[in-house]
């Protein structure tokens, strides 16, 4: 497969462009730790996964052409941003060692990542539009979207990772209760605005 490289260059710019992902990423290695944050960061790649192949199939064009759908799934994709917003605004300004015996479970930091990513429709336009460019009509289709998919869905984990581990080196320096708040409020904005900004564009690949 052709273009290979410059596919790995084109994802990794898009995974490391901060996104509600990153942001979420971010901040749970900041509240929970970068271990604790790992969880989360394989829901994203999972969701990414999903979305990557839903995009190979009808129900992706589907989705393209319903109007009606793609909204349904816009909204509820804002609404849910923006819900991760208001709820990290008021949350404790607390550090969590120990978010097991927090009462957060791992399994519920994994739903987070992995809804962020699915109720977004964007990423569904983004790999129909991306992938055609990559897929030699000479091989097999099924290996070379697999692929694709998969080296998307580990570079995720990669450079979340990376985000996460940095954020987890300066969460050693922000253990006031303030800084605390105003991460998490900081984070609760930028949901906020990643709602508001999902709820109001409309369909053009991100």
């Amino acid at each position: 497969m052709e273009g290979y490289l410059i596919y790995i260059a084109i994802a990794t710019i898009t995974i490391a462009s901060p996104g509600p992902g990153v942001i979420l990423t971010i901040r749970n290695s900041l509240k929970y730790g970068f271990i604790n944050s790992i969880s989360g960061i394989f829901g994203v790649a999972l969701g990414m996964l999903i979305v990557a192949i839903i995009s190979a199939t009808s129900l992706a064009v589907f989705m393209s052409t319903s109007a009606l759908a793609f909204t349904i799934l816009k909204y509820v994709g804002a609404l849910y941003l923006i819900y991760l917003g208001i709820k990290s605004w008021r949350s404790s300004s607390i550090i969590i060692t120990d978010p097991e015996s927090a009462g957060i479970k791992s399994l519920y930091i994994f739903s987070e990542g992995l809804s962020i990513t699915l109720l977004n429709p964007k990423p569904i336009l983004f790999f129909m539009s991306l992938f055609p460019q990559f897929i030699d009509p000479n091989e097999a289709y099924a290996e070379q979207f697999l692929l694709l998919s998969l080296t998307f869905s580990c570079l995720v984990v990669v450079i979340h990772s990376v985000y996460g581990a940095s954020a987890n080196l300066a969460r050693v320096k922000l253990r006031s209760p303030k800084v605390v708040k105003t991460i998490n409020r900081t984070s609760g904005s930028i949901f906020v605005c990643f709602g508001v900004g999902l709820a109001v564009s409309g369909k053009v690949t991100t």
